[in-house]
């Protein structure tokens, strides 16, 4: 499913977008490279999308909980993650597979 243009999101920043209810954070990570994760952190329940990508990883915004992009693991509290999409690029579109 589409949910942004290639265009939408600055390298290293994410946006929010809601997809069948499901709030999802898509992340800009450079040379053609999109991730999509669940949107909001299991933490404290910030908001993902507002978040950036610091030396690889997701970085919530509220308390700065991270997370492994490729497999959803948090580095600070191994009990928490969040569900991570498959990304593609077509063309000018970023696509998310939710299932």
């Amino acid at each position: 499913m589409r949910v942004a243009g290639a265009g939408e999101i600055p390298v290293g920043r994410g946006k929010t977008v809601e997809v069948d209810g499901l709030e999802i954070a898509v992340f800009n990570a450079g040379q053609g490279r999109y991730h999509a994760c669940a949107g909001v952190c299991p933490h404290e329940g910030g908001p993902l999308g507002e978040g950036v990508l610091h030396q690889g990883t997701i970085v919530c915004p509220w308390h700065g909980f991270d997370f492994d992009p490729e497999t959803g693991s948090c580095r600070i509290d191994p009990e928490l993650n969040v569900v991570v999409y498959p990304v593609r690029l077509d063309g000018d579109d970023v696509l998310v597979a939710l299932g």
